[in-house]
């Protein structure tokens, strides 16, 4: 089976993004999170990083 990058449905709390990124990579949703975090406090693209992954990554289907 092809592994594919989702938005989960099931790991989400604004839009799945960082949850499906935690899926694909088999690691904590939080790690993922706290990355972004960082990536927007000492970076400042992390917001339009994660805005533009929502738009591009789609949502899992009901079967995944």
């Amino acid at each position: 089976m092809e592994k594919r990058l989702y938005r989960s449905t099931t790991q989400k709390m604004l839009g799945g993004v960082c949850g499906g990124i935690a899926e694909y990579f088999d690691i904590d949703p939080t790690l993922v999170r706290l990355a972004l975090v960082a990536i927007t406090l000492f970076g400042g693209s992390g917001i339009i990083a994660y805005i533009v992954a929502y738009l591009v990554i789609p949502e899992a289907p009901q079967s995944y």
